[in-house]
């Protein structure tokens, strides 16, 4: 699953919650500062592959009379693009990679900051940050499928894509998080 800027502070927010469940770990300034720090981190991530989907559309744009000429795929010419430019943009496509890759950082960061203190191997740390996305990940689809169950239950239909659909979305979200213990 490609994570967005809705989901950042949802997933910042379980980590924080995570590590501070695993016992692993003090955190000096509580978890709101550790879940900060994380979606900064986060945020830089989806930012760059913001980056990199915008440069391979302009290019499929600036490139349309041959795609069509060619009868190319353009879902498959998109993949194909992006794969060739992601390292170039400091994007890691195979989430196993990018997760690991973020955990690091995370880690990095929450020490630099003086955010956690913990006397076992970092790897062990690392680990609780990746288990925790993996886990957010899994969830998503689930915590999503209940969300649009909830909404259609309304006797007043509520039309996706409005405003109100998304706001309302976004709370039932939440509720959601807070009933799995990962908000």
């Amino acid at each position: 699953m490609k994570l967005t800027a809705t989901h950042v502070p949802h997933l910042a927010t379980k980590i924080s919650i995570d590590l501070n469940r695993s016992g692993l770990v003090t955190m000096t300034s509580g978890l709101e500062k550790v879940a900060g720090e994380a979606e900064k981190v986060l945020l830089e991530s989806v930012k760059k592959e913001t980056a990199l989907e915008a440069r391979v559309y302009e290019m499929i744009d600036d490139n349309e009379e041959q795609i069509d000429f060619y009868l190319a795929d353009e879902r498959q010419l998109f993949f194909m693009i992006k794969k060739k430019l992601a390292e170039e943009f400091g994007v890691i496509l195979s989430y196993e990679e990018r997760f690991s890759d973020l955990a690091h950082k995370i880690l990095d960061e929450l020490y630099e900051e003086d955010l956690i203190h913990y006397d076992v191997s970092e790897n062990r740390i690392k680990n609780v940050i990746y288990d925790a996305m993996t886990d957010y990940v899994a969830d998503t689809s689930e915590i999503e499928s209940a969300v649009i169950d909830t909404i259609n239950t309304y006797k007043r239909k509520v039309i996706p894509g409005t405003d109100e659909y998304e706001i309302l979305f976004e709370k039932l979200y939440k509720e959601e998080l807070t009933k799995r213990g990962m908000a």
